[in-house]
């Protein structure tokens, strides 16, 4: 089998990257459920949090928790860049033989761990968690989810699994692979199932949150919907190609129907109505044809920047910093100089409007 050589050195056999927003009050539950189920399986492992700009008291919480369990760690990213993001810090940050990527809420059931690892053994090398309930979601949740997953694998070239999330087992080389892609649009559910590798499901039913309250709401899950669609499939591009010609073939049909009834019937004056109406049908597809060429020109625009995926403010806990990352630190540019002493400040004038 074809392997990469791992860009940053190994340091233990498990990695568990949780991407962290707001979420003060689970991080020491899922230490508390994670860890002994690891030392149970006779592992070297990490716990590698990263705080994606949280406002309340999380930071602290993961340090305290650092302080105290020599397997945390915290990487502090400079700011909220999105969970997709965080995950890739987390990825790229780690340096387990496989890493596993797990929601801090405990809606991943960390007992899956062991059967993770076990198929990982016997020669798998992506094991992703399949929900088979999802009763703890709502309806309109359980609705929308089939419907995106239906229209994504209808329309992507290389489909998703449905009900499957982030939670799953990666060896190194098929987490090396994903770091190869570098797209600032991620979606990481497409780009786990785009670098292939055997895979194996393991069932399990999503339980409820345990602490804390869920960072999505709807418009964050249509957008969340939109890269996904646009980063893997062309679709909504062609699709007004085919849009376009039947609106044609209607116009020519339309031309030749009017052209017959002023023939036998003679002239015939249309009515306001049925202009409106052809009017602002066609106004309204020619404006979603050109949304649909903006969210692509959009992405594009994005990529072309080339601007990093994240950048990291502050990381603890580790033996050493990656060899993939720059700490954007005080200490990684020295402190700041002080003014020499016959060095005077102007002082600023009061402007008067």
């Amino acid at each position: 089998m074809n392997t990469m050589a791992p860009s940053v050195p190994i340091t233990c056999d498990l990695s568990i990257v949780v991407a962290v927003l707001d979420e003060e009050d689970t991080i020491d539950l899922f230490i508390a459920a994670v860890a002994p189920i690891i030392e149970n399986l006779g592992l070297s492992y990490e716990i590698i949090f990263v705080d994606d700009g949280s406002t309340d008291a999380t930071v602290a919480v993961v340090e305290q928790a650092v302080a105290a369990n020599g397997h945390v760690r915290l990487v502090k990213l400079t700011r909220n860049f999105g969970k997709e993001a965080a995950m890739t810090a987390g990825l790229e940050w780690s340096g387990g033989a496989a890493v596993i990527p797990m929601d801090v809420d405990l809606q991943d059931p960390p007992e899956l761990i062991v059967d993770f690892v076990d198929l990982w053994h016997k020669g798998f090398e992506v094991i992703y968690g399949q929900r088979v309930d999802r009763r703890a979601d709502t309806g309109a949740k359980r609705a929308t989810a089939g419907m995106f997953y239906r229209i994504f694998n209808a329309m992507a070239d290389r489909p998703i699994e449905p009900n499957v999330g982030d939670f799953r087992l990666m060896s190194r080389p098929a987490v090396e692979a994903t770091l190869l892609l570098r797209e600032r649009n991620r979606f990481m559910k497409g780009l786990f199932a785009w670098v292939g590798f055997k895979t194996a499901a393991v069932p399990y039913a999503r339980p409820e949150r345990q602490a804390g309250t869920t960072k999505f709401n709807y418009w964050k899950l249509w957008n969340f919907a939109l890269d996904g669609i646009t980063s893997f499939s062309t679709m909504p591009l062609k699709v007004w190609t085919y849009v376009g010609l039947g609106v044609a073939a209607c116009a020519f049909l339309y031309t030749i129907v009017i052209t017959l009834q002023t023939l036998i019937f003679g002239r015939d004056v249309p009515g306001y109505a049925s202009i409106m109406v052809v009017m602002l049908l066609l106004g309204a597809v020619q404006l979603v044809s050109l949304g649909v060429l903006g969210e692509y020109i959009g992405r594009l625009y994005v990529e072309t920047k080339q601007r990093p995926i994240y950048l990291v403010r502050d990381a603890k806990g580790f033996a050493a910093p990656s060899g993939r990352v720059q700490v954007l630190s005080p200490e990684a540019f020295g402190a700041v100089p002080a003014l020499a002493p016959d060095i005077k400040v102007a002082p600023v004038a009061k402007v008067v409007r």
